[in-house]
Parts: C-alpha cells; sequence; structure tokens
C-alpha cells in the first residue's frame, strides 16, 4: 500500500502541485478535491486500451471517414491545468 500511495503522491504533485500557487487551505483543499475526482474518474489509466477500470473498452473506429468526422469537446478543470476530453453527442 506504501508504494501505491507514493506514486499517486508523485503524480499529484508533478501534475499539479508543481504547477499551481496555493493561496490558503481552502484553495489547497479544493485543488486537491478536484484532482482526486479527475485522476479516478477521467484521467485514462495504463491498461487495455488506455481503459479505465470497471469501464468497458471503447469500440475501434477503423473507418477514415469516421476519424476525420470526430466532434472532440474539451473541459478545462482547475483553470487549465488539467483538461478532459470527451466526443460530443
Amino acid at each position: 500500500m506504501n508504494s501505491l500511495m507514493e506514486r499517486w503522491v508523485q503524480t499529484c504533485r508533478r501534475e499539479l502541485l508543481d504547477r499551481t500557487l496555493i493561496w490558503n487551505q481552502r484553495h489547497l483543499l479544493h485543488a486537491l478535491r478536484e484532482f482526486e475526482q479527475f485522476y479516478n474518474a477521467h484521467r485514462p489509466h495504463q491498461g487495455i486500451a488506455n481503459a479505465r477500470p470497471l469501464n468497458p473498452l471503447p469500440t475501434p473506429i477503423a473507418a477514415p471517414d469516421q476519424i476525420a468526422s470526430l466532434n472532440i469537446r474539451r473541459r478545462e478543470r482547475l483553470g487549465g491545468i488539467l483538461h478532459e476530453y470527451r466526443h460530443a453527442a
């Protein structure tokens, strides 16, 4: 368990805290809460085809015309430090 926490702390520090100026404890807690939600829910994990845990694998797109017509939306979190990418409906 110690190695898992060390890896999470390193990731949190590298991706969030090294890029953010923290003003006070309230700001720190807000940033950590947002990063935790991003890390556990949206961030692509290194698994089979970068599928998140407990989610089914996405269907592969093989046709070049479908790839060219993909509509991707970007959502910025924490003022642009974290980015979420989703397919637009």
